[in-house]
């Protein structure tokens, strides 16, 4: 059997429009799946240096007053910021008495942050469906390919009329290429998937404790002090023992 015969040069020399389809569509979701989780790993990485440049501002802060100042950057925690502020303004500027029967202050705010961070994951989510759609596709687009590659080849072999194994072995393992190309689109998708949705979780968790404490300065005024709340119940535990 002849050694160049066989491998990928002579499989894609050898495949029809549609293994030929197959093989750019393949193509496409592998660039597409890099594409988005690249995008994603760069959009974090932004969010994380700039997030982690406000939150040092946002720590020596000590009134609502000088929160307004502090809520220029774009990135998650700086747009709640502004949520919060436009929120509190629209409810001084107009009658009270009606966002009171509503729930006052408090409420109206936490509805504001919340459809902020509503808002923040689907930013977060962009790209997301698309890896998942890849990465649960991909491998039966690659055996489907190989399913239409086998049927070629063993008609090949049959109007050739040499059954052989060593006419058979080539094709056929040519033909097994594309499920291979399926996995290899799709474990790419389907761990950057993971990845990027464990990242999102973190952030939106953070982006939620955040809200709370947002809340907590515009009602109150005030930060709220943590540290405060560990020493009294240091002390309330040294009096128990």
């Amino acid at each position: 059997m002849n050694d160049s015969a066989l491998g990928l040069s002579h499989f894609l020399a050898q495949t029809d429009t549609v293994a030929r389809f197959i093989l750019v569509l393949m193509l496409i979701a592998s660039l597409l799946t890099w594409g988005i989780i690249t995008d994603r790993l760069i959009v974090h990485w932004q969010l994380k240096r700039r997030s982690k440049a406000f939150m040092a501002r946002f720590q020596r802060i000590n009134s609502f007053a000088e929160l307004i100042k502090n809520a220029e950057q774009d990135e998650p925690y700086s747009r709640l910021t502004r949520s919060a502020i436009d929120a509190t303004r629209h409810y001084a500027a107009y009658d009270a008495s009606h966002l009171n029967a509503a729930g006052g202050l408090s409420e109206f705010l936490i509805r504001s942050l919340r459809q902020c961070i509503e808002e923040e994951a689907e930013r977060l989510e962009r790209g997301l469906t698309m890896l998942a759609s890849i990465g649960s596709t991909a491998p039966f687009v690659g055996l489907f390919g190989t399913v239409w590659g086998i049927y070629h080849a063993l008609i090949a072999i049959g109007l050739s009329g040499q059954g052989t194994l060593d006419k058979i072995a080539g094709p056929v393992g040519e033909a097994l290429i594309m499920t291979a190309i399926g996995l290899v689109v799709a474990i790419p998708a389907v761990l950057g998937y993971n990845a990027l949705v464990r990242r999102n979780r973190v952030v939106l968790s953070r982006l939620d404790a955040f809200g709370h404490d947002l809340l907590i300065l515009a009602v109150t005024g005030a930060p709220l002090e943590r540290h405060a709340h560990t020493q009294i119940r240091a002390v309330r535990v040294a009096g128990g023992a």
